[in-house]
C-alpha cells in the first residue's frame, strides 16, 4: 500500500505536520541528515524540494534556497541516488514536490521508475496543467503506485475541486492562498472562511494547508480544518540558519510553532 495512503488511513483523527526543504540546499550532501532527522523528531511526511531556476509558486526564502542547490550542483539524478541510498532507513512518505519542465527533461516515466526505485510515494508539480495530468501524466503514475498530489487555491471553483477530489487519491494540498509561499503571522477571516468552505464540502480525501505557516496560530487553524499542515519557508529559513544542522533547525521550529 502506498505510505502516502497508510498514513491517512492509520491515522483518521491525528493531525499530521508535514515539512518542506529544497534538496541541495544549504548543502549539496544533506538530504539523507534532514529527512532522518524529520523521521525522529516525528514529522508525519516529508516534502523534499526539486530546485529549479524558476520557481513561479515560490517566495523568496524558497527561491534562494533553489539558487543555492542549483549552484551546489543538485540535479534531479543526484536527488535520486541520495534517496536511495537511505530507502530502507525511512518509514515516512517522502512526497517531490517540483515543476514540470525538470521532470519532463528526465522523462515521465522514468522519473516515476526513479520514484518507486527512491521510495518516493507521491509528487507534487504546481504547474501541472490538469488535463495533461489526466492524459499524460496520471496512467504512468499509476502504474507504479505514484500519488500526483493537486493544489488547490482559494480561487479554485466547487466544480474544479470536486473533479480534483474525484481524480486524485492520497491527499490535496490545500493553498491558504493565491499569493505565493512565506509565512504570516495568522490567518484572516477570509482565509478562515475559505478553510470552512472547503470543510462543507466534505471531500473524499484527507487535505493538508499549506503556505503561510510559520506559529502557533496558524498552525491550529490549519490543523483544525484539514488533516494537517505542511511549512516550508520557516523550516528552510531555520535550516539555512543553523548551516544545515537539521536537528537545530528542527528543534528551532516545533519551538516557534508553540508561540
Amino acid at each position: 500500500m502506498n505510505k502516502i495512503n497508510q498514513l491517512f488511513d492509520n491515522s483518521k483523527d491525528q493531525k499530521f505536520l508535514s515539512l518542506y526543504f529544497c534538496a541541495g540546499c544549504p548543502t549539496l550532501e544533506g538530504t539523507a541528515d534532514v529527512i532522518l532527522a524529520m523521521q525522529r523528531k516525528g514529522i508525519a511526511m516529508v516534502e523534499v524540494g526539486i530546485p529549479f531556476s524558476d520557481p513561479l509558486a515560490d517566495g523568496p526564502v524558497i527561491q534562494s534556497a533553489a539558487t543555492k542547490a542549483l549552484k551546489n550542483g543538485m540535479t534531479l539524478s543526484k536527488l535520486f541516488a541520495q534517496l536511495e541510498a537511505i530507502k530502507d532507513q525511512v518509514e515516512i512518505p517522502l512526497v517531490l514536490m517540483g515543476y514540470l519542465n525538470p521532470i519532463l527533461h528526465y522523462g515521465i516515466e522514468a522519473f516515476c521508475q526513479s520514484c518507486v526505485a527512491a521510495g518516493v510515494s507521491g509528487a507534487i508539480i504546481p504547474d501541472l496543467p490538469f488535463d495533461d495530468y489526466l492524459n499524460l501524466v496520471k496512467p504512468i503514475a499509476d502504474k507504479y503506485d505514484l500519488r500526483i498530489i493537486m493544489l488547490i487555491t482559494p480561487e479554485t471553483s466547487e466544480e474544479r475541486i470536486r473533479f480534483i477530489d474525484d481524480h486524485t487519491d492520497g491527499f490535496i494540498y490545500m493553498v491558504s492562498s493565491a499569493s505565493i509561499t512565506g509565512t504570516q503571522k495568522s490567518f484572516d477571516d477570509q482565509k478562515q472562511a475559505y478553510f470552512r468552505r472547503i470543510n462543507a464540502m466534505n471531500l473524499r480525501n484527507p487535505r493538508m494547508i499549506g503556505f503561510g505557516i510559520s506559529n502557533a496560530q496558524t498552525l491550529k487553524a490549519a490543523q483544525d480544518n484539514a488533516a494537517g499542515a505542511i511549512i516550508g519557508s520557516k523550516f528552510v529559513s531555520l535550516l539555512n540558519e543553523s548551516n544545515g544542522d537539521a536537528e537545530k533547525a528542527l528543534d528551532d521550529l516545533l519551538e516557534a510553532l508553540k508561540r
